[in-house]
């Protein structure tokens, strides 16, 4: 039978610890030192958040830069938050004000009307019923003595960078309890709905008032989910924006190469309690004239 034999143990005199100690702080002040000049998430995988600041690495604020006859002389921040890439759909909290909101409420609640649809080719009220339930009217900036709508519109132009002329007259709509709107597109397909004068490419969505419970935006084929399957329109899945009083939905309707989008279809859930207010403003790819 092997024995293990004992390692004799070492010893180390006064000098010798006290050498080896120095060793070892000046290797960790070297590498605090390495370190301090490296940004830590250099070391980290995957993707990080990124702040954008209008200030220069030494601190210093840059002003305005000289405008166009177009322009602004002042430097404009409109937060916003990108919800999807397919449909592209961008989210602005606290666009209006509460204040701003009740109002364009109270400009609407004696005019309500029950809301219409564009009926494609082949298609009657009567083959449409239920699709979309709520009540709404137009109501455009031009018709509001109180220059709110007129101050909500050129907003929507500054954080759209699409003219003021290119938008249609407010939508403004209410789903009480029940009331939905089943997946649609917003633009409009030559084939279904013949030759258009322009194209509504872009939408904004200004949520009037908050929901209890229900009432999301919903984009069923975000991403392209469910594309590949038998969808039914009146299911409310995917991706789903809860409304927030004086919140902001931008999408786009329309790509890059003006094919529409089929990942931006779109609708409304059904209210399950409280009351859903909002403000469309449906953006054209031309003035709109009318």
């Amino acid at each position: 039978m092997k024995v293990k034999a004992k390692s004799p143990k070492a010893k180390f005199g006064l000098p010798t610890v006290f050498l080896l100690c120095s060793l070892f702080f000046f290797a960790g002040l070297f590498t605090f030192t390495l370190l301090s000049h490296v940004s830590f998430p250099q070391f980290l995988s995957g993707p990080r958040s990124v702040t954008r600041t209008l200030q220069s690495e030494d601190g210093e604020d840059h002003g305005p830069l000289p405008q166009g006859e177009t322009g602004d002389s002042f430097i404009q921040s409109i937060p916003f938050q990108v919800l999807s890439w397919k449909p592209r759909a961008l989210y602005f909290p606290r666009f209006a004000t509460a204040e701003q909101c009740e109002s364009v409420i109270e400009m609407a609640k004696t005019k309500l009307r029950p809301s219409a649809l564009a009926l494609r080719k082949g298609e009657t009220a009567e083959s449409t019923k239920g699709t979309r339930t709520s009540s709404g009217t137009f109501i455009s900036a031009s018709e509001d003595e109180t220059g709110i709508l007129e101050i909500i519109e050129e907003k929507i132009a500054r954080a759209t960078m699409l003219p003021r002329t290119h938008g249609e007259a407010f939508n403004v709509l209410r789903y009480e309890i029940g009331q939905k709107y089943d997946s649609h597109y917003d633009a409009f397909n030559p084939s279904e709905y013949g030759q258009q004068k322009s194209q509504r490419f872009a939408s904004f969505l200004l949520y009037l008032s908050d929901v209890e419970e229900g009432g999301e935006t919903m984009f069923p084929f975000e991403n392209g989910l469910h594309m590949g399957m038998s969808y039914d329109y009146k299911k409310c899945i995917g991706l789903k924006v809860m409304p927030r009083q004086g919140d902001g939905l931008l999408f786009y309707s329309v790509l890059p190469n003006g094919t529409i989008d089929q990942t931006s279809l779109h609708g409304s859930c059904p209210v399950i309690k409280g009351e859903k207010w909002v403000a469309t403003k449906w953006i054209r790819n031309q003035e709109d004239l009318e």
